[in-house]
């Protein structure tokens, strides 16, 4: 075949094992023939739209098999995927619509009213393309398409600012998937639930392709729920999960979880904000070896892994570097810091994006030396494991002390009265900056102020110790389930602490 990118992947496993099933969606499966000769149909009626190599093809919705057929048929094409967060408004589409070009938009039906007044794209509601003409005939097309080849952009959360869409390429993707099958020792039998949204780069690149590389299955969930996600363990037999650090609090706060048979799970990854260490237990004390890692969209996203053999006495690290990468962790000079101190992670490797669409100064300012500087902050330590401390941002200097609220969050989580919490910098007249902690209760619990500081007494070094207490109803978070700084700051942040 002359596509070497994802396009070509369902002929490749239909070929290989054509009766498995691919995809269960509402407990109706998918087998890897199905899945071919529908990703072939559509790549024909996007074809007779007019899509042709680099062209970009938009998909808006919630986790859907179209949304896979979308990828995959656009890829058949030498097209360029974009994948959009079902989640924002008309005016955040529309933004991405119009940043990527995309000549073509298919839509789910709960997001048509949303899409209604949207210009420029031929929308398509993901029930009417099978009608469209070509859509039923032809054998798979196959275009040239190398690793180097964009692949699909995949527009960054926007914690700060407007997103960017980083174009990652056939490669990108395909490396990943590469370190994920080698380092998570996946097999043909894997059976993963996605319950986390395939627009975001975890979901999809960490969890979903590799699994349909393998030739495993994926259970794929409109969204997240706790009572659904045992049910559906229970009944698929589960044995892979992804999920962000809130889903799987969520899940062990159940009242099920005690009781719950959860014997079939044999991987569980954690990402997309760092893991408090009273999770990790809880994981581990119902048996369940709970993994995490760190990565990034611009990375397709892995990056650093901490393996099952490690989780334990590594309890809290993001790990080492997947097999194809390469991380360093460097002051602002680019040289690498001392063991135990905090420094920028850089990273470099097959799986990194080439740059940004659209945007060749952002990209230049993104790389140095032919690494991408993550702005995230990491120790490492004796062993070379790195613990995630912070995003460089968010870090708080106060009397010239840095504090990383990363840190303090994982303290104030040990109190099982505190459900979510997150750390900002104030002004302070004397100290420049010190913390404060926006804490959300647990019911009834009559939490102070008083008993969540003096819970970190001891524990941390004084400077660390957030100098207020702000307790809110919710902590503000984006798709992903990271927590949004910028929209704490502008809440809690601008009166003197």
């Amino acid at each position: 075949m002359r596509n070497q990118g994802l396009g070509s992947w369902p002929v490749r496993r239909a070929r290989k094992t054509p009766r498995h099933t691919a995809l269960i969606q509402d407990g109706t499966p998918l087998t890897y023939a199905g899945l071919r000769d529908r990703v072939v149909r559509l790549a024909h009626a996007l074809r007779g739209l007019g899509v042709e190599p680099g062209d970009r093809v938009a998909y808006l919705g919630f986790n859907h098999p179209s949304f896979l057929e979308t990828l995959f048929a656009t890829g058949m094409l030498g097209g360029v995927f974009v994948p959009l967060n079902a989640r924002l408004a008309g005016p955040e589409i529309a933004y991405q619509l119009t940043d990527s070009g995309a000549s073509v938009l298919i839509h789910a039906p709960t997001h048509a009213e949303l899409v209604a007044g949207v210009t420029g794209p031929r929308k398509i509601a993901m029930e009417e393309y099978e009608r469209l003409p070509c859509a039923r005939d032809g054998e798979p097309i196959d275009v040239p398409v190398t690793l180097d080849d964009p692949c699909m952009i995949m527009y960054t959360s926007g914690t700060t600012g407007r997103p960017k869409g980083a174009v990652l390429t056939h490669g990108n993707i395909t490396w990943n998937a590469v370190n994920v099958l080698i380092d998570h020792d996946l097999i043909a039998g894997e059976v993963a639930l996605v319950s986390a949204p395939l627009f975001h780069t975890a979901g999809l690149n960490m969890l979903t392709l590799p699994v349909l590389l393998k030739g495993g299955t994926c259970v794929l969930t409109s969204g997240f729920d706790p009572d659904a996600t045992f049910d559906l363990i229970e009944r698929h037999r589960v044995t892979f999960m992804f999920g962000v650090p809130a889903m799987f609090q969520a899940v062990a706060r159940s009242s099920r979880w005690q009781a719950a048979d959860l014997s079939s799970l044999r991987l569980l990854t954690c990402g997309g904000s760092p893991v408090p260490a009273s999770l990790i237990a809880a994981y581990q004390e119902r048996g369940l070896t709970f993994l995490q890692g760190y990565g990034m969209t611009e990375a397709a996203p892995g990056t650093l892994f901490l393996d099952a053999a490690h989780a334990v006495s590594k309890a809290g690290s993001a790990g080492v570097p997947h097999f194809f990468t390469d991380v360093r962790v460097v002051g602002p000079d680019l040289e690498e810091v001392p063991t135990g101190e905090p420094g920028e992670v850089v990273v470099k490797g097959p799986h990194v994006m080439p740059g940004y669409w659209g945007l060749p100064e952002e990209t230049a300012r993104s790389f140095t030396d032919g690494w991408f500087r993550t702005g995230d902050a990491a120790r490492l330590d004796a062993d070379g494991y790195a613990y995630i401390v912070d995003r460089i941002k968010d870090v708080i200097i106060s009397g010239g002390e840095n504090v990383y609220p990363a840190e303090v969050e994982n303290a104030l989580l040990a109190d099982p009265d505190v459900l979510e919490c997150a750390v900002i910098g104030v002004p302070d007249e004397r100290w420049g900056e010190t913390g404060r902690a926006i804490v959300v209760p647990r019911p009834g619990s009559g939490l102070t102020a008083e008993r969540v500081l003096g819970g970190l007494s001891g524990r941390l070094a004084k400077y660390k110790v957030p100098a207020s207490v702000v307790f809110a109803d919710a902590i503000p978070r984006n798709g992903t389930g990271k927590i949004l700084k910028a929209r704490l700051r502008e809440m809690y942040g601008t009166e003197p602490s």
